[in-house]
């Protein structure tokens, strides 16, 4: 016997050795790097080797977790990772399993801003031609923002103290936090299509970088863009910039400010059209006055017939009544217009637009009421009928009647084999409650 007992370790041992022993010291590690060797498989993973002047490590980031990187992974991007050291024992490889990853020298938000920015750039959607020009009286006004808040009262007052009779058609969303840009996209596509919206604004309030992250979503920009109607972004203060703004057919520094660019003040168009009479009233008098001069002008080339120059006299009487007949029906149908028009917008009020939906939204919520019942209803029973199926189907039944389910603990096979596992290799039997992690002793 030798004086020292040799101890021999099989492959498998010594690497589930090498596992505990780098699990346990390295199960929270920060490490900064720059990637490369970037993959996406179809699995949804992300794999690339993390790397600096001397070593490199390969790394990988699961599909739960890379939702949570609002930027692009890029070959040759420096990034600080946050993660723990993990062993495949399969092939006795280690790598870095990593839960967080931050670029290096500028913050995730502001990095997924630029990204998209480039990008958008390139396309050519911030090019001044494709943008258009706003209406110069819309009849209806699409707003896409908070119901709550600040924000919307300032832009109703204004806009109804500009214009007391126009239309406001407003879809309430959510601004900020999960889910809201997906919203902000569906309102503007949702006006853009109601027959009548002249033109929409989209916006809120000022806030962090991180409350205004949802006006910098891409599905927000395709949304404007594909908008046949012009829209107005006015997001934040005059300071704030985002991926809407860029895109948009006219950017307002502010909320309030985009009610003011969107309808001209009815007191400056009604001055408009005054002066635009008065300047015509101006142009007829001046024109008659030069006629008469022309016509005493010719009077006094006349100088012997008299019966032609009385003729001429009478013709110039003549034209003069008729002139001024034209002059005066001409002014009052100028005057019947405008006054048709004045009344025509006085009428635009929206109130009776409203009783009218008020009446219609009672009915159907009426009929909503019944219908959800007995949607409620059927679908219980459906679903009730369902759960009686699916119990006598479900493997927990088999399990309780004292069957079980094993597993190789490394990867979750389920075995059917002895020959599936090894000698000391760990499994996890599946009882109808609970389960069991064991190590095997022996197989036959």
């Amino acid at each position: 016997m030798d004086l020292f007992e040799r101890r021999i370790l099989s492959v498998s041992e010594l690497t589930e050795g090498i596992k505990d022993l780098l699990e346990s010291n390295f199960d929270e590690v920060w490490v900064e790097g720059e990637i490369s060797n970037l993959r996406r498989p179809p699995s949804g993973h992300v794999y690339f080797t993390l790397k600096d002047e001397n070593s490199q490590i390969k790394a990988v980031i699961f599909k739960m977790q890379i939702r949570y990187v609002r930027f692009d992974l890029e070959d040759g991007l420096n990034v600080l990772c946050w993660g723990r050291v993990g062993i495949y024992q399969k092939r006795g490889e280690y790598q870095l399993i990593l839960d967080y990853v931050e670029p290096r020298g500028i913050g995730s938000l502001q990095l997924a801003f630029e990204q998209l920015k480039e990008r958008l750039a390139e396309e050519g959607l911030f090019d001044e031609a494709r943008k258009r020009p706003l209406p110069l009286l819309p009849k209806r006004i699409g707003i896409v923002t908070s119901p709550t808040g600040a924000v919307i009262r300032d832009m109703l007052n204004i806009l109804y103290r500009r214009f007391d009779n126009i239309e406001i058609v407003l879809y309430p969303v959510k601004v900020q936090g999960e889910g809201a840009a997906g919203e902000i996209a569906r309102g503007i596509t949702y006006l853009a299509e109601e027959e009548g919206v002249d033109v929409i604004i989209a916006g809120r309030g000022g806030g962090s970088l991180e409350d205004l992250w949802a006006f910098n979503e891409e599905v927000v920009a395709r949304a404007i863009v594909d908008s046949p109607i012009p829209v107005i972004s006015a997001v934040g203060h005059e300071t704030d910039f985002t991926i809407a703004d860029f895109v948009a057919d006219v950017r307002a520094p502010t909320p309030s400010a985009a009610a003011e660019l969107v309808v001209k003040n009815k007191k400056d168009l009604i001055k408009m059209i005054e002066g635009i009479e008065g300047k015509m009233t101006r142009e007829m008098i001046h024109f008659l006055n030069r006629k008469r001069e022309e016509a005493k002008s010719v009077e006094g080339m006349i100088r012997d017939p008299r019966r032609r120059m009385e003729e001429f006299r009478l013709r110039l009487d003549e034209c003069w009544s008729r002139l001024g007949a034209a002059v005066r029906r001409t002014w009052r149908e100028n005057r019947e217009r405008i006054s048709r028009d004045f009344h025509l917008l006085l009428s635009q009020d929206p109130s009776n637009k409203i009783k009218s939906f008020r009446d219609i939204l009672r009915q159907k919520n009426k009929g909503i009421g019944v219908g959800i019942y007995t949607i409620l209803s059927d679908k219980t029973k459906g679903w009730e009928r369902q759960i009686v199926k699916l119990e006598a189907m479900s493997p927990l039944a088999i399990l309780k009647r004292g069957y079980s389910i094993t597993k190789r603990h490394t990867d979750g096979k389920i075995l059917i084999d002895a020959k599936e596992v090894e000698v000391k290799e760990m499994v996890e039997v599946k009882l109808f409650k609970g389960q069991i992690i064991c190590q095997v002793e022996e197989k036959e």
